[in-house]
């Protein structure tokens, strides 16, 4: 059974789940939305929803090395309580959203950090390359366009990109899942990534060296 956007609201507004959830969760019951509403409710996905709402302004800064200190990144992760903040579960969860960032290069937490001037920049790029690409009616270079600036902020988003431990779910699927496990509204408020020697040039040969390799040919 088709899965419609009336479908969805109606579970959305019933459950308070995210639209991606709902959308999954009529997709398993086949379009039933009692049994979609359902299933939201056994996986605790309603109730983390509600939970996202309320303050929290406890947790930690997470650390990850990789490669032998080729790859550092610090990222702070939120819960409500200092007692959450110290137990494993979080911990392990920190520690997994930080090697997120160390593998998978997401430039911001959320889209609505991308700043507008960046979006509309992308959205020119994209729509000029469409266009190139041949004769296509205006509706629908606008519809090609915004698939394309999705799969954009899902790269460069970390809560939109693919969780590289389970790649059947989002890292936002992935912290809603904890919500509901550990009972506490959990956010990722903010990363900085390092890798070696990145923005350096390379190390050019010394100008002596290349002269006398020049001259051994």
């Amino acid at each position: 059974m088709e899965v419609t956007k009336d479908m969805i609201k109606d579970v959305r507004a019933r459950s308070g789940a995210g639209v991606l959830d709902c959308r999954n969760a009529l997709r398993d019951a086949d379009g039933n939305v009692e049994k979609a509403i359902e299933n939201l409710r056994k996986k605790g996905l309603a109730s983390a929803a509600k939970k996202s709402s309320r303050l929290a302004s406890e947790g930690i800064v997470a650390s990850y090395i990789h490669g032998n200190g080729t790859i550092g990144v610090l990222v702070e992760i939120n819960c409500e309580t200092d007692f959450v903040a110290k137990t494993d579960a979080f911990q392990q969860l920190a520690k997994d959203v930080a090697m997120q960032i160390a593998a998978a290069k997401p430039d911001y937490v959320v889209r609505e950090d991308v700043p507008e001037a960046i979006v509309a920049k992308e959205r020119e790029i994209i729509k000029a390359m469409t266009m190139n690409e041949g004769k296509k009616p205006e509706n629908i270079i606008e519809k090609i366009v915004d698939g394309r600036i999705n799969k954009y902020f899902n790269a460069i988003c970390l809560m939109e990109q693919t969780y590289i431990k389970d790649t059947n779910m989002t890292v936002e699927q992935l912290i809603k899942e904890q919500i509901a496990t550990i009972g506490e509204n959990i956010k990722v408020r903010r990363f900085v990534r390092f890798e070696m020697g990145e923005g350096l040039e390379k190390k050019s040969e010394d100008f002596a060296d290349e002269v006398a390799s020049m001259i051994k040919c």
